[in-house]
């Protein structure tokens, strides 16, 4: 794995958390227990912080990226991932808010200010343009997102079953690094 400092400032993560060898972290990025961070990711917290939950894992070819302060916007836009998220292969997310208990369907893209709130489902290639508000307990798919319909009972209970496959697969994972 690469792990990078950016003005003396190094991502942070526990002995829980498994970091691929071929992803690269640089710079401000907090990861809480059992967050998995898979083949390629591009994670870089250098203008602004990223802060990922427990449980987390973020998928093969990801990019996780930050907005930075300015006069117009005096805080910037950190990246802030919320416990038990699934983010999908290839996705971006650059400077936004998620909750918790999400998935994040491969391929999707979510942009500066967007704020996804718990319980959500993102389709696979959906766009959620910035500053939207994703409401609670809903598919959204298409570019720009929409809400496509409520979610079933069977797919909330998926939202925190495909966490906990993912704390599954990274122990396993560990266990053979050791």
């Amino acid at each position: 794995m690469t792990i990078r400092s950016y003005k003396s400032i190094s991502p942070k993560y526990t002995k829980s958390t498994y970091i691929d060898d071929s992803a690269v972290l640089v710079g401000d990025i907090r990861c809480a227990d059992d967050v998995s961070v898979w083949p390629l990711v591009a994670a870089r917290g250098d203008v602004n912080y990223i802060e990922i939950g427990a449980r987390t894992n973020i998928q093969d070819g990801s990019v996780l990226h930050v907005t930075r302060y300015s006069e117009q916007n005096p805080t910037g836009f950190p990246l802030i991932i919320g416990d038990d998220v699934t983010v999908g292969h290839k996705c971006m997310l650059h400077g936004c808010t998620l909750g918790n208990r999400i998935l994040v369907g491969m391929g999707a893209i979510i942009l500066d200010g967007a704020v996804i709130e718990d319980d959500v489902f993102i389709g696979a290639g959906t766009l959620v343009p910035p500053n939207k508000t994703l409401q609670s307990g809903y598919l959204y798919m298409g570019n720009p997102a929409k809400q496509a319909r409520p979610l079933k009972e069977q797919e909330l209970a998926f939202l925190k079953q495909s966490a906990v496959n993912y704390v599954q697969l990274k122990d396993e994972y560990l266990a053979e690094s050791e």
